[in-house]
């Protein structure tokens, strides 16, 4: 059976009000799999650990915060002293800009590029015609680098600026330590990819056909 959360229009699951669960909620559908995942936050200290600051975090900034913010007090609730920033080379501006905001609330920080080890598209089997500007030399961008390096400077959290789709779960792949985003990359929205989800029945309305 699929999961169909964002169609429920009751959202008692927030309330605790299980009598009024839909019968598509899987909390009917798949009671095994949320009893499992009941049991890793009992049985995960990891797991637990970041657990408990995350929900510290969203009781104490919750619409009050902005997101930068709300990345510094996670990271010092679970005593990250050594963050990590992976960008997007277009991006390498507000990377530093994140950059000195973290290092004057005490942490280190390490920052890796996109583009670090300039790979070329060939390389993996792109054409000159699946290039952003065929005829010249384009380098691949590289999430697994970007985690193996920062994994390699043993950062303890790592924070997501601007990948692009699939890049960014190829960063979440191998990345060793906790990674959260802050920048989710949409260069036509400026960076507000849920302004083309307000839009879809209108401007954007090409979405609900996308060939």
């Amino acid at each position: 059976m699929a999961l169909s959360c964002p169609i429920c229009g009751v959202r008692a699951c927030s309330q605790g009000l299980e009598e009024s669960l839909p019968p598509f909620c899987p909390t009917h559908t798949h009671p095994e799999v949320l009893a499992a995942a009941r049991q890793i936050y009992q049985e995960d200290a990891e797991t637990r650990r970041l657990s408990v600051a995350a929900a510290q975090v969203e009781a104490e900034g919750y619409c009050r915060w902005p997101r930068v913010q709300e990345v510094i007090v996670f990271a010092r609730k679970i005593q990250a002293e050594h963050l990590g920033i992976a960008c997007c080379a277009g991006l390498i501006r507000e990377a530093r800009i994140l950059q000195g905001i973290l290092e004057s609330n005490g942490f280190r920080v390490s920052g890796v590029c996109c583009k670090a080890g300039s790979i070329p598209k060939e390389e993996v089997g792109l054409t000159d015609a699946e290039k952003v500007r065929p005829g010249g030399f384009e380098a691949l961008c590289n999430p697994v680098g970007q985690a193996l390096l920062l994994n390699a400077a043993q950062t303890e959290l790592n924070i997501v600026v601007g990948l692009c789709v699939g890049h960014d779960s190829l960063f979440f792949r191998h990345s060793q330590a906790p990674a959260t985003v802050l920048v989710a990359k949409d260069r036509v929205t400026g960076h507000n990819p849920v302004a083309a989800l307000y839009t879809s029945q209108s401007y954007y309305s090409r979405l609900n056909d996308v060939g």
